[in-house]
């Protein structure tokens, strides 16, 4: 419970409160933390493809800020996941994701899930489907409060694309990672965007 990516005492922290557990494989629940929690996990068709990896979710709560222009409730950021489904309880507006070097507000839909491609599986798809940078805006008169759940992949495994989306008109785009070393890496540097990612781009010279 609390902060993420905390870093430093000295750095500026997002406007959130956050309840995150691990809920995927079985052994590692610690359902007393959450009595609520269901006892059995959620089914997801790719855990044919990411097999043994995990699950967890995350509650969120964005309060309102008095001088929400100086804060930001989640910093800019692509999933580090494999999927990652958000539910807005309260349907409160505060998602933007970025297109075209523009931030697009999200407007909530009421008992619908907004789905997000995660950082994995834009490395294993090599591009075909690519993750998206989203931030987080408060406001002054009314807070905001989400559930998500995140698919990963087993920490001991590697990350590297799929060899049959790789040809020559598709060139290899991201180097072969552990998840060890990638989640170590995202964890001693400041959350910004897509920098992870971009750290593993091959780069091609073009003709």
């Amino acid at each position: 419970f609390g902060q993420a990516f905390v870093i430093s005492e000295e750095q500026k922290v997002d406007w959130i409160d956050i309840f995150f557990m691990t809920t995927l494989p079985i052994h590692l629940r610690k359902p007393h933390l959450f009595p609520k929690l269901p006892l059995y996990p959620l089914d997801f068709s790719l855990s044919e493809y990411f097999e043994n990896g995990f699950q967890s979710m995350g509650m969120n709560y964005y309060p309102p800020c008095p001088q929400p222009e100086k804060v930001v409730g989640l910093t800019t950021n692509s999933d580090d996941s494999v999927l990652t489904m958000l539910l807005e309880i309260n349907e409160v507006e505060g998602l933007q994701i970025k297109k075209d070097g523009k931030w697009i507000p999200v407007t909530p839909v009421p008992n619908a899930f907004v789905v997000n491609i995660g950082v994995v599986l834009e490395i294993v798809t090599n591009g075909t489907y690519r993750s998206i940078e989203h931030r987080v805006i408060v406001n002054s008169i009314q807070g905001r409060l989400s559930i998500s759940t995140v698919y990963l992949v087993i920490y001991d495994g590697e990350m590297y694309p799929t060899s049959n989306l790789v040809s020559e008109n598709n060139p290899l785009l991201f180097k072969r990672v552990t998840v060890e070393e990638y989640f170590r890496n995202l964890c001693a540097r400041k959350l910004r965007g897509k920098s992870p990612l971009d750290a593993l781009r091959i780069e091609h010279v073009q003709d």
